[in-house]
């Protein structure tokens, strides 16, 4: 008696999550300028797996990667000091990153490089929307 209950229940289900998700989407506002001011409230935190996977091509492993940045990030959580800033100064990731290496993990664009991509695959042939 189980199947004869949890076809028609989770059919209905679904139906109700794919009805509710178009309507978000349908009605979904975005504001760019407030996403940004949003990032920037990190201190450059958003770009510390980019820190990190640098440090890894660079010889070190994962756990030694990790320690560096985490030390960084606690500095940066307990004031108010900026991310790159506080790189920047530590002589331990200046040993294995040049400052212009640690400049261009700071890069949005390289964040989002795959978006339309995943546009693509997500909606058909669709671009992300330009702002």
């Amino acid at each position: 008696s189980v199947e004869r209950v949890i076809g028609p229940d989770s059919t209905i289900l679904l139906d109700y999550m794919l009805d509710r998700m178009t309507r978000m989407m349908e009605n979904l506002v975005v504001y760019p300028q407030n996403m940004m001011a949003n990032l920037e409230k990190s201190r450059g935190m958003i770009y510390s797996e980019g820190i990190l996977l640098k440090l890894v091509q660079k010889g070190l492993t994962r756990e030694e990667a990790y320690a560096l940045v985490q030390k960084a990030a606690f500095q940066v959580m307990d004031g108010k000091r900026d991310f790159m800033a506080v790189l920047l100064k530590d002589r331990e990731i200046l040993r294995h990153m040049k400052p212009a290496e640690i400049r261009r993990c700071f890069d949005l664009r390289h964040a989002l490089r795959h978006v339309d991509e995943i546009f693509a695959r997500v909606f058909g042939r669709q671009k992300a929307p330009k702002s």
